[in-house]
């Protein structure tokens, strides 16, 4: 069974999640950063070091939020990105940010459905996606979107929280994902759910060898996980 936002509503997962980012949209970023301890920011930046060699010009950023990794891929000097978001709030935030920072031209932020984009095959040099494939309805179908848009040759690097395995990290992990960042979640965001959530699809989630046997699956080759901070979230690579 499919691990949802809100427990007492029928819609499908895509539309929940939809919901509940532009419910907590408006204080995304500050959670973000406070409830990772600020690590994600370092996170996000070991995870673009990866596309280095390639000098991707054309980039997509997929689930991109408040476009917090588009602005990280600025790094590799793309010609452009493009980041795409089902929730009209998280992209509602990310433009103003651009628009702040003078980037606007440089990052696109539209609306679209990572499991049905809206573009042709064989466009992206590279596909990013940081914390975004958990809220994937369907997984599989999701990847192989990414694959398809993807140039040949081109990589996919996915960025995503994981299940720490050895003591005493895995517990630690799972007290503060359980019993603290719901509370502080709550209380900052005013969404009962949207931070209980976090923790359960972290742990549904089909993490280390089990997500790259989805990649392959799809057709990526060349995989590999690197796992950061003890285990705690993961860097995904696979290329066409």
């Amino acid at each position: 069974m499919s691990v949802v936002p809100y427990k007492d509503k029928l819609d499908p997962k895509k539309d929940q999640v939809a919901e509940m980012f532009n419910n907590i949209s408006p204080k995304y970023d500050l959670l973000n950063h406070v409830l990772s301890l600020g690590i994600d920011i370092i996170w996000r930046k070991k995870a673009i070091r990866y596309l280095k060699k390639d000098a991707p010009k054309l980039i997509l950023d997929i689930a991109t939020g408040t476009g917090d990794f588009a602005i990280e891929a600025l790094a590799l000097h793309p010609d452009k990105i493009i980041g795409v978001d089902i929730s009209e709030g998280m992209l509602s935030e990310g433009r103003k940010k651009m628009v702040k920072r003078g980037l606007s031209e440089k990052i696109e932020m539209l609306l679209g459905d990572s499991e049905g984009l809206q573009f042709e095959d064989n466009k992206f040099d590279a596909v990013i996606v940081s914390f975004g494939v958990r809220n994937f309805e369907n997984l599989e179908k999701g990847l192989a979107d990414m694959y398809r848009v993807l140039k040949p040759g081109g990589k996919t690097v996915v960025l995503e929280f994981s299940k720490p395995k050895a003591f005493p990290m895995k517990q630690a992990f799972a007290f503060y994902s359980n019993a603290i960042l719901p509370q502080i979640g709550k209380i900052v965001s005013k969404d009962n759910s949207a931070y209980t959530y976090l923790p359960e699809s972290v742990q549904a989630f089909p993490d280390g060898e089990d997500f790259l046997a989805i990649l392959k699956k799809v057709g990526f080759q060349s995989t590999l996980c690197k796992p950061l901070t003890l285990g705690i979230s993961s860097i995904y690579v696979g290329q066409k």
